[in-house]
């Protein structure tokens, strides 16, 4: 008897289809440029679709972490799903939202390209809670250390608040739900008006934000492990907060109203913070990186900050209109 094709295996001699003729009606910020991604679309035989997979990445790749992504993702009990993988576009937003506008599951499922999946049982866990309780508008898995992980990743989820999510025992409304795990269902993301591709970053807290809005809870899940990796050296994480910082800048000069804020912990917070009160914390906070003997994070802090600095005095010199 024929072996039946494999998601690994199909992906490995993936025809990718562009993206730029994917329309996104629901979209509510639509960016006019259309999508340069290309798209593989994996449907099993004789399935019925409950839940899409949607998985954006630049390259397919992400240094290793993707193919092993994608052997975890195989190795779900959960089996009636479908996984739309949107290559290419630097806008994640946009590229969940192609994938989205693909999908025939009920539920959208979101993974980043360096997500981990310890669990056999995490696709079923999610997709039982939010079929027993129509209030949940979107639920997040907890972010856990891996315990093959090496000395300095281990250390920087550690020591960086949101790299790692603290432990619940039930189910618990908080903010931590994010894109690397996170499950919704697909009419209420088209309600919302889908992802907003205006933004270069904080597509999280935005997206939050809408389905809070929407009158929906925003949860996070015991029993639904993943890990979302850092970059393995130093050198490339300062990188990510350089670039984190420069987009933030871009943010708060452009779109300031979807400056939202992102606490470390779970319960509720207050959304928004003035401009001033968040300048004069963040050297509170690089004061207590210190203080804390956190170098890891006290670092991170300083390239943020300098990508900040760096956008503003670029756009400071451009000519003025």
């Amino acid at each position: 008897m024929e072996k039946e094709s494999t998601l690994f295996q199909a992906f490995k001699n993936a025809q990718w289809l562009p993206a730029a003729p994917v329309e996104r009606p629901f979209v509510r910020h639509l960016d006019a440029e259309p999508s340069p991604a290309r798209i593989f679309h994996f449907v099993p035989p004789c399935s019925q679709i409950v839940l899409s997979v949607i998985i954006p990445t630049f390259d397919a790749s992400r240094d290793g972490y993707f193919e092993k992504l994608l052997q975890q993702l195989e190795a779900q009990t959960l089996r009636d799903l479908e996984v739309i993988i949107v290559r290419g576009d630097s806008r994640q937003g946009r590229a969940i939202n192609v994938g989205a506008s693909l999908a025939g599951g009920k539920y959208l499922l979101t993974l980043d390209d360096d997500s981990s999946l310890p669990d056999q049982q995490v696709f079923a866990n999610l997709l039982r809670v939010m079929e027993a309780d129509p209030e949940i508008g979107m639920a997040g898995g907890i972010n856990v250390i891996p315990s093959e992980a090496s000395w300095f990743v281990r250390r920087t989820m550690k020591e960086i608040p949101r790299r790692s999510t603290p432990p619940v025992s039930e189910i618990t409304d908080s903010d931590l739900a994010e894109h690397p795990l996170l499950i919704v269902r697909k009419e209420n993301f088209e309600k919302v008006g889908g992802e907003n591709e205006l933004l270069p970053r904080g597509l999280d807290p935005y997206l939050r934000h809408e389905f809070r809005k929407a009158g929906y809870r925003v949860v996070v899940v015991p029993n639904a492990p993943y890990s979302h990796l850092p970059p393995r050296s130093l050198p490339g994480l300062l990188k990510q907060f350089y670039r984190n910082g420069s987009h933030s800048s871009y943010v708060n000069r452009h779109f300031p109203q979807w400056a939202i804020e992102t606490p470390g912990g779970h319960g509720t917070f207050r959304s928004h913070q003035t401009m001033p009160a968040r300048v004069f914390r963040f050297p509170l906070r690089i004061l207590s990186a210190l203080i804390a003997l956190k170098p890891i994070w006290f670092l991170c802090l300083l390239s943020y900050a300098a990508g900040f600095a760096a956008d503003q005095m670029a756009f400071s010199r451009c000519p003025k209109k």
